[in-house]
């Protein structure tokens, strides 16, 4: 155990590699009250936007829809039903209709009794704001769908009721050709004190450092191509630090989200995130809120998805 153990954290070190960050070369910028904007709406409901508050859960999903309308988004819903509920992915689609696509992906309900905003506001802000700039593109290299999630907290997480493995196995069985899936899970908590970051394994803050300063591109070993490509165009274009994180999918946290669904069907995924509850001790509580997030740095984060997802 304990030489696979060091065999694992040598291959981490050797995957994480120096930290370089520049500022992206492109005209077009995330808007930091736009981000705040969607937000406050998103966390503004009713009550939570939760399979427990349907109402709400569709309020928010209705806010999604109209904004990747608004965008220019050619839209679509992907309904489905869970003990006698209906409930909806929102789907808005960039570029040509044909060829391979790029999946980029957040979920939009929340966890229990809480406002959510970084879990996951601030990936469907993110989202919501990437729409807005491809919309504004002359030209994609090749079609992009970015997808609102449903159910992706419990008491659905790892069942087939999650929006994000309706969606992957939809195309799944249709044979829709998918060159790779982002997931934007939790992207605007940063915190600059010494020991503000946690790891699974302790000893991995040797290697990345005890500062919650950073955006992970997480992934699993055997990820493929688009993995690898993904991260390293990804951590050139961003302007704040990166961290590149590969480990086997057993590993605590790493496949936390809903790009584990891509996974089942042998796509290509990662995780784009600020690390959640091993940064954000506000994850899944009822302090999850706006005034504790980081708009300039989320945009930041947007910002090089724009640059990344440009190339072809």
């Amino acid at each position: 155990m304990f030489l696979r153990f060091c065999g694992l954290m040598l291959m981490v070190v050797l995957l994480a590699g120096p930290v370089r960050a520049q500022q992206p070369a492109q005209l077009l910028a995330a808007d930091t009250m736009r981000l705040r904007h969607h937000l406050l709406t998103l966390i503004s409901t009713p009550q939570p936007r939760n399979h427990l508050h349907p109402a709400s859960l569709q309020q928010a999903a209705t806010y999604v829809r109209q904004q990747l309308q608004a965008a220019g988004a050619r839209t679509s819903e992907q309904p489905y039903e869970v003990q006698g509920q209906s409930y909806r992915n929102l789907i808005g689609s960039f570029g040509p209709e044909d060829g391979p696509r790029l999946i980029v992906g957040a979920h939009y309900d929340v966890c229990g009794e809480q406002p959510g905003a970084d879990d996951n506001g601030s990936g469907v802000a993110a989202l919501l704001e990437l729409a807005r700039l491809l919309g504004q593109q002359a030209s994609l290299p090749y079609r992009i769908d970015l997808v609102a999630y449903t159910l992706e907290e419990p008491p659905f997480f790892r069942t087939p009721q999650m929006g994000s493995y309706v969606h992957a196995q939809a195309l799944y069985a249709a044979g829709v050709p998918v060159r790779g899936m982002v997931a934007l899970e939790m992207l605007g908590y940063y915190d600059d004190r010494k020991g503000s970051q946690r790891y699974p394994i302790s000893l991995l803050k040797l290697v990345f450092g005890s500062r919650g300063n950073y955006v992970t591109v997480a992934q699993k070993f055997g990820n493929g191509r688009f993995g690898r490509q993904f991260a390293r165009r990804y951590r050139a274009a961003a302007a704040l630090p990166v961290k590149r994180f590969k480990a086997p999918a057993w590993l605590p946290g790493i496949d936390f989200s809903d790009h584990l669904n891509y996974w089942k069907f042998g796509y290509s995924a990662v995780l784009l995130t600020d690390t959640a509850f091993y940064r954000n001790q506000h994850y899944h509580e009822p302090t999850d809120t706006l005034d504790r997030l980081d708009m300039r740095r989320l945009g930041l984060a947007v910002d090089a998805v724009l640059a990344t997802v440009l190339q072809p």
